[in-house]
């Protein structure tokens, strides 16, 4: 008489083995090593693209500005205005005065440092300079916008 077990065959056993795991969590664990440093560099990419943003808005507000002061007849007059938006922005020789340059852009959350001369957006979060630098134009020269993403 042949006697019958209740323990299920071997061969109808479904599962994953202990090897087949092991490779998984090794699979796992290089595809994290390799992933994450580059989740973690993001910072550096949205201030880097916070600082080209603005670059492109000082450009655009030099370009808009002066071409309101041409058309209104101020474009190499020493003092000035033209709005832009609602806001008055101070020319100087045709082209925005440091102060008239932070009245012409809304950068949000990003504050202007306004010097005699210069007027400068910085981007704070990176280990070095990360700013943008606007300098006005005077009688002999046009203005100048320097974007610096060094460290950011």
């Amino acid at each position: 008489m042949k006697s019958r077990s209740n323990a299920p065959r071997l061969a109808s056993v479904k599962g994953f083995t202990l090897i087949e795991l092991v490779m998984v969590i090794v699979i796992v664990g290089v595809l994290a090593a390799v992933a994450l440093p580059r989740f973690f560099d993001m910072g550096s990419s949205a201030r880097a693209a916070s600082n080209n943003a603005i670059y492109g808005a000082v450009n655009s507000a030099v370009a808009i500005s002066h071409s309101a002061a041409l058309v209104s007849g101020q474009g190499s007059a020493v003092t000035g205005t033209v709005t832009m938006d609602g806001q008055a922005v101070a020319l100087a020789y045709g082209y925005p005065t440091p102060a008239g340059m932070a009245a012409a852009i809304n950068t949000g959350n990003v504050v202007a440092t306004v010097g005699a001369t210069t007027t400068t957006w910085a981007i704070t979060g990176g280990s070095g300079t990360c700013n943008v630098v606007y300098t006005a134009a005077t009688s002999t020269t046009t203005p100048t916008v320097v974007p610096t993403t060094t460290g950011c």
